[in-house]
């Protein structure tokens, strides 16, 4: 059953199109990524499936009510006195201002007054179930893994994973049958990011997301919707399915452009060769002529119905599939000779009201390497960066840096940009830069035509990421060094970034979340955390491949642990009969069974 159905949705905001053909279906229970580059229109496009815009033209049907839609937004400010649990209690105005009536009223029972108000709410309070609701609010809380120590912190200082599950447990209260979320996964880390994969997986309602997570796209979107300047266009599957049909698209575009292109040219030549005809009939004929006049005619009309043809041609003609230009083609590295780039040596680092982010940390960057960061946030990756680089120094110990070592900072890059250059401006400050190179390179990077002339002030932060790593990846840096660089970006622009950092020459140090990236440029991993540095020599694949193995260890030690315990415990118990005795004795022999099957898959993982 269709819940969404929209049919060559317009739509317009102060006199511009923001885009047409916009068609939309979506059945109960599916869940829906829409995706398309920065500034598309994903969001008003939403909008409006929600009533929240005008419609220009077009239909739209929808077969749920307001109030069965639930909203996760990353716009959304909560108050800043809130605590975590009465944002989730915020859910019912009604309930959550007579709670907090009776919470202020309690205080101070002094008065008659005071006390006939304070229990005209708490009757009311009691009417409509509030101490259940109160029960529903702390099952909610508790069921989105938020433990007790958590609800009464701030709001606004919770992390960027506790937020969201606080966002989520308000929603569900009101038990949505579509739930709505744009950019969920934006200031999530990794951890946070799988158990928001795993929660939606598990969620029967229907879902439809915005996001640039080709990862979380890929895990949770049961169906994905491309919306582009020329309409929106729907595929089976996550990222990657849409990846492939989107490839045999553009191949079976192609092979109809060129076969078009083929008829066009022999339709041109066939008219040419007709009209020539014609041309040399018609002055050769005469009224004393009849048979050069009736050949002039039938010439003509060859012509004219070769025309035809190229018109209906033209008017079924696909265009020409869009060709983005090689980023390997245009780029040249600085050469380093030696092995070791950077050195740490018992390196001690923490900042003065906290304890020792790393302790006795040694660690070596090589010329080879690329080097991706990993770990929960907060754990210590952007300071790492900051040793690394040399924008922090230790508090023991030594880090040192090569004489030919020239580092390339995304961070400080983008911190620096001029506002009140452009973006032409800001690439042909690079060494040795001309014009055409800088407009070839900024092609490659999407940026086209006027695009170029735009002022750095006017850009979003998406567009400001895009100049400030174009600046880096072309300057004489012989080591990249960036801290999300992936943040605000769309698919395509990620995807040129992860395209010129596998043709770099140099060694790359990368902090992320964007698993799509880290398998694509990585070939050694460090994870921080809780003040370990591990390091893993392999890819990011190899790393997750590595990860899930030891999960699995993990869980067989457990209950390994656990058998053995229970073994114990039975041995050790003293029973007064044979028969309890015999029965005992039964249930170690079925444990000492399990125990030695789960020896047996150890042996094997």
């Amino acid at each position: 059953m269709f819940i969404i159905k929209a049919n060559n949705v317009s739509i317009e905001l102060n006199g511009l199109m923001i885009f047409e053909n916009g068609n939309l279906d979506i059945k109960e229970g599916e869940r829906v990524a829409l995706i398309g580059e920065n500034g598309i229109g994903k969001t008003t496009f939403i909008n409006a499936l929600m009533g929240r815009l005008p419609i220009q033209k077009g239909s739209l049907q929808i077969e749920f009510k307001k109030d069965e839609i639930g909203w996760l937004l990353t716009d959304e400010n909560e108050t800043e006195q809130m605590t975590a649990k009465e944002v989730v209690e915020s859910s019912d105005e009604k309930l959550f201002f007579i709670k907090r009536k009776i919470d202020q009223l309690s205080k101070d029972l002094s008065s008659e007054h005071i006390l006939n108000e304070f229990n005209q709410y708490l009757s009311e309070y009691l009417e409509l179930n509030g101490y259940e609701w109160e029960s529903t609010i702390e099952q909610s809380l508790k069921k989105f893994q938020l433990p007790q120590s958590v609800w009464e912190m701030p709001y606004s200082h919770l992390s960027g994973g506790q937020k969201t599950k606080v966002k989520l447990a308000k929603i569900m209260l009101k038990q949505p049958r579509l739930l709505i979320m744009d950019e969920p996964t934006n200031h999530l880390d990794s951890e946070s990011i799988d158990w928001l994969t795993n929660w939606l997986k598990s969620y029967r309602g229907t879902v439809l997301f915005i996001s640039h997570e080709r990862q979380f796209i890929d895990d949770v979107a049961t169906k994905t919707v491309e919306l582009t300047e020329n309409g929106t266009y729907k595929y089976n599957g996550g990222y990657s399915e849409y990846k492939k049909q989107k490839e045999h698209e553009r191949i079976t575009n192609q092979a109809l452009y060129d076969k078009q292109e083929a008829e066009k040219k022999k339709l041109i030549e066939t008219i040419n060769q007709y009209k020539q005809w014609f041309s040399q009939s018609h002055n050769a004929a005469s009224e004393r002529d009849p048979f050069a006049k009736k050949k002039a005619g039938k010439n003509a009309l060859r012509f004219k119905s070769k025309e035809k043809d190229l018109e209906r041609l033209e008017q079924r003609k696909v265009d020409k599939p869009k060709e983005v230009k090689s980023i390997s083609a245009i780029f040249e590295s600085e050469s380093f000779t030696a092995k070791h780039m950077i050195s740490f040596h018992q390196v001690n680092f923490g900042y003065e009201t906290e304890k020792n982010i790393f302790e006795q940390l040694t660690f070596t960057l090589n010329r080879e390497d690329r080097l991706a960061v990993i770990g929960k946030n907060g754990s210590g990756k952007t300071t790492f960066l900051k040793l690394l680089t040399g924008l922090l120094e230790p508090n023991v110990g030594s880090v040192r840096h090569n004489p030919q070592l020239k580092i390339g900072y995304f961070m400080q890059e983008l911190e620096t940009l001029n506002e009140e250059t452009t973006i032409l401006d800001e690439i042909l400050s690079l060494p040795n830069m001309t014009e055409t190179e800088a407009r070839t390179i900024l092609a490659c990077f999407l940026f086209r035509k006027e695009d170029v002339y735009k002022k750095i002030g006017q850009l979003s932060m998406g567009e400001k990421c895009r100049v400030a790593f174009v600046k880096l990846y072309f300057s004489d840096s012989n080591l990249l060094v960036l801290d999300e660089p992936t943040n605000y970006l769309d698919i395509h622009t990620r995807e040129r970034i992860e395209e010129a950092l596998a043709v770099y020459h140099g060694a790359v140090v990368v902090v992320s979340h964007d698993p799509y990236l880290l398998k694509k440029v990585s070939n050694r991993v460090v994870h921080i955390e809780k003040g370990t540095f591990y390091e893993f020599k392999g890819s990011y694949a190899d790393w997750n491949g590595r990860q899930s193995i030891t999960n699995d260890q993990q869980s067989l030690l457990n209950d390994r642990t656990r058998l053995e315990l229970e073994i114990s415990a039975m041995i050790a118990e003293e029973l007064e009969s044979e028969d309890e005795h015999s029965f005992q004795l039964s249930k170690i022999v079925a444990l000492k069974q399990q125990l030695a099957d789960i020896e047996l898959k150890l042996k094997s993982v």
